[in-house]
């Protein structure tokens, strides 16, 4: 999955995910740890109620866990590296502990298990994202003594009928998966090869599943699939009928019967493919006022040739096209991108027509990466990663400049303007106020008086920063 809604230029920090089951009582814990996409971090979720079926408790405390488990991020080296350091620290426990069973799950599980079982003998189980169903067999295994591996891919959707656990009890977010699999071959991307073919869920499991959360007081909800412009159900990927007694469901349709839930419920999606989002999607954001005026649509690049290198289907004059669109259809829509520097061949001409375009988009907020080469990909069959490191260092600090000036002015462009803000909980940083996000997905942070997260509140914008809005309450 091409990233999410901040400026970073790593891979994201895994974070511990955890929930303390009511009514549970079981003395076999589970520990889980989830790094990189918003896909890892749902798919963690599906693993949690997999195991609470077969008893497993998931605990907070490592130090009380029976079971490890990583979910791993390949899109990177250093995610990679990362999750090994921290298996480091796991082989030490499992020392003290021949009992404990570390198991890695996700993309890194299914690219490297020969090293992780074998070589470096990091781990007891290894299973790929669509065989978590077997991990309480996995885990039966490993307690005979055997190493266990599970890392076939299915061209079925593998989880449509389970409820995951949500991790974080009492939040006002969640993930909803609603397709698995990518169909692009982007020449950098490792996740056709890691997460299979793309699959589409039932719209109607998907519409059940946000009533639920609904009605169990969440109130927004992220469409997730690797693409997910590309879903369909009951349509192949040529755009025909598999079924013609049951009915078809494209992108825009879905996003509708989500909609229709409730208004007080927010619809975001990520991620978007430009050469595949249609206007339908953005009539179906305009006509809707709860789905968010957001959309993350990754450039990877401002040049064409380079964009074709990267077999991303698409040109620097489509990609403008569609923030054209986006800019009509939906006006006051915020924009998010990925951007990699530094790809094989990348010129100094090339990485211009990078910094020119995103002079021309403005983009809110960005994720921006150095080009990390990702091995049985097509990029490392093709080409040479011939760019320099220190080049590379040097691009992306431009790139990284630019985009602090351009979210530094998306946010001051707010101040004096009142917006509607779903309340998330307590800042970090002080206890005398609470922070929520716009529709357009930037963060706010206001006094908390007596408001109660979950809620919506009008705020007045006073200040900024770069990253985060300032507001004051408005009677």
């Amino acid at each position: 999955m091409e990233s999410g809604n901040k400026v970073i230029d790593e891979a994201l920090q895994g974070t511990a995910l955890v929930i303390e089951q009511d009514g549970v009582q079981s003395s076999k814990k589970l520990y889980l740890e989830s790094y990189g996409c918003q896909m890892n971090f749902s798919d963690s979720e599906v693993v949690a109620s997999i195991l609470a079926q077969d008893g497993y408790q998931t605990t907070r405390n490592i130090e009380e866990a029976d079971v490890i488990l990583l979910n791993t991020c390949s899109i990177r080296d250093n995610a990679e590296q990362r999750v090994r350091n921290r298996l480091t620290e796991f082989k030490i426990k499992k020392d003290r502990n021949p009992e404990l069973v570390v198991g890695i799950l996700g993309c890194m599980a299914e690219r490297l298990k020969k090293n992780l079982l074998d070589e470096e003998k990091l781990v007891d189980l290894v299973a790929g994202p669509d065989a978590y169903r077997d991990l309480p067999n996995l885990i039966d295994e490993v307690g005979t003594g055997q190493k266990a591996v599970n890392v076939l891919l299915s061209r079925d959707e593998t989880y449509a009928d389970i409820a995951p656990v949500r991790l974080d009890q009492g939040g006002i977010s969640a993930f909803v998966t609603i397709m698995r699999g990518c169909d692009n071959m982007c020449s950098f991307c490792v996740v056709p090869f890691t997460r299979g073919r793309e699959r589409s869920r039932d719209p109607k499991t998907i519409v059940a599943e946000c009533q639920d959360l609904f009605d169990k007081g969440y109130r927004e909800v992220t469409l997730l699939g690797q693409n997910v412009d590309s879903y369909r159900w009951n349509l192949s990927a040529k755009g025909e009928v598999k079924n013609p007694a049951e009915p078809t469901t494209n992108f825009a349709q879905l996003m509708e019967m989500v909609a229709l839930v409730s208004p007080l419920l927010r619809i975001r999606f990520s991620t978007s493919h430009p050469k595949d989002m249609t206007n339908d999607v953005l009539e179906m954001m305009a006509k809707y006022e709860n789905i968010c005026p957001y959309i993350h649509l990754p450039v990877q690049s401002g040049n064409t040739d380079v964009l074709y290198r990267m077999n991303r289907g698409y040109s620097r004059e489509w990609y403008l096209e569609r923030i054209e669109s986006i800019r009509r259809i939906v006006p006051g829509c915020a924009i998010s991108t990925d951007i990699i520097t530094g790809f094989c061949g990348e010129t100094e001409e090339e990485h211009q027509e990078t910094l020119s375009l995103m002079d021309i988009v403005q983009y809110d907020f960005a994720y921006m990466f150095k080009y990390s080469e990702r091995p049985k990909t097509l990029a490392e069959r093709r080409f040479d990663d011939d760019v320099p490191e220190e080049v590379k260092g040097r691009r992306l600090n431009e790139i990284i400049d630019k985009q602090l000036k351009h979210s530094l002015a998306s946010n001051q462009r707010m101040i004096g303007t009142v917006q509607k803000v779903l309340i998330e909980g307590p800042s970090k940083r002080s206890e005398e106020h609470l922070c929520g996000r716009t529709g357009t997905n930037v963060m706010v942070v206001f006094p908390k008086g007596n408001l109660v997260k979950g809620t919506y509140i009008d705020v007045k914008i006073i200040d900024c920063t770069s990253a985060t809005l300032i507001g004051e309450l408005i009677s």
